[in-house]
């Protein structure tokens, strides 16, 4: 069983402004899953932002490449979302999750039913 834990969120940040979200893995082999960034909106589905395979080959949403980055650190167990030139339509909760399924695009990985494990969320605020 794997727990994650994200952090960096709460508090409000403004527009324009940079923040780097964590995923802390626990109670599993981090090294064997493939982790994504999810958010999701009030009133709206839950969408893929990144995901970083094993391999750490990365994908990311077009809505957010070249603001967003997603990476991992193995032997910290924990993976990263980097986001830069926030906008206030960025906030919205955002989660990790883990999948040990394997995929070649960004479209495997954005179906919700792969994963195996959640977060609870981090809430981000993006002020105009």
């Amino acid at each position: 069983q794997v727990q994650l834990v994200e952090s960096g969120g709460g508090g409000l940040v403004q527009a324009g402004g940079s923040l780097r979200l964590s995923c802390a893995a626990s109670g599993g082999t981090f090294s064997m899953y493939h982790m994504g960034w999810f958010r999701q909106a009030p009133s709206k589905e839950r969408e893929l932002l990144g995901v970083v395979r094993r391999s750490v080959i990365t994908y990311h949403s077009n809505s957010v490449k070249g603001r967003f980055t997603i990476s991992r650190d193995n032997a910290k167990n924990t993976v990263y979302l980097q986001m830069n030139s926030l906008k206030p339509e960025d906030t919205a909760k955002y989660y990790c999750a883990a999948t040990s399924r394997y995929g070649s695009s960004f479209n495997f990985y954005a179906d919700r039913s792969l994963y195996d494990y959640w977060g609870q969320g981090t809430q981000v605020a993006v002020s105009s």
